[in-house]
């Protein structure tokens, strides 16, 4: 009986330290997701792939004209970045990516790693494949993910108001039949026009000063007074003179 006893007690323990061990080494994990999955908690000091996908989902967060370096380095840019992600969905703003910052990134994402708001499809009225641009199809469809993500965060800085994209990636030759200047970024795929909707051109313009575009376009440029354009190339040149936005 004794001997019962205490090999009953031995298996509790060893069930409660098994127990334990789980919830430690899983604490960044706030469930199975279908596009990508955080193993760990994350915090200023980290560095590898995992803090990639992190500042590619934050990359929409980095302060009023800055830009947050997709570098795999967690950094104070991106800790600054998690506590704006944070505060802008009612999470406490500690600047840490955990389970609960985690939960809220898998709610915003569908199974092909794109914002619940935005597709691919919307990013490319001109190919389906990608190709024929400035770079590779996969860097255009990479690139246009980041912007899908900067897009889902100025939607949500907009009150989850819909933002209508009425242009994305172009080939050479979707560009060419548009007319899009030679050097224009929508053949890197990192660019989009943007639609009036609920939203006037100029609230769009302005916002996206806040969510990482170093290209903003818009009425009072030549050929934008249909619609903003916006964009993450090399340097800053914003021009929308009707929004007083330069």
């Amino acid at each position: 009986m004794l001997r019962r006893t205490a090999r009953s007690i031995l298996c509790l323990v060893m069930l409660m330290v098994a127990a334990l061990a789980g919830t430690v080494a899983t604490a960044g994990t706030a469930q199975a997701d279908g596009c990508y999955t955080w193993s760990r908690t994350l915090s200023q000091g980290a560095t590898g792939g995992d803090v990639t996908q992190l500042q590619i989902r934050l990359g929409g967060y980095p302060g009023y004209g800055a830009v947050l370096a997709i570098d795999g380095d967690y950094g104070p840019a991106t800790t600054a970045a998690v506590k704006r992600f944070q505060s802008a969905y009612g999470l406490p703003a500690d600047g840490v990516a955990g389970s609960a910052t985690f939960s809220k990134l898998y709610a915003l994402q569908d199974d092909d790693c794109t914002p619940v708001h935005f597709t691919y499809a919307e990013l490319n009225d001109c190919n389906s494949t990608w190709e024929g641009g400035a770079v590779s199809a996969a860097t255009a469809k990479s690139n246009a993910l980041r912007t899908m993500w900067k897009l889902e965060a100025l939607r949500h800085a907009l009150g989850d108001q819909p933002i209508t994209v009425t242009s994305g990636f172009r080939s050479h030759a979707c560009n060419d039949a548009v007319g899009g200047a030679s050097s224009s970024r929508h053949l890197y795929g990192d660019a989009a026009d943007l639609g009036a909707g609920p939203h006037s051109l100029c609230t769009l313009a302005k916002q996206a000063r806040n969510h990482g575009f170093n290209g903003i376009l818009g009425p009072g440029y030549p050929g934008h007074s249909d619609h903003t354009h916006v964009d993450h190339r090399a340097s800053r040149f914003w021009s929308a003179s009707s929004c007083g936005v330069s």
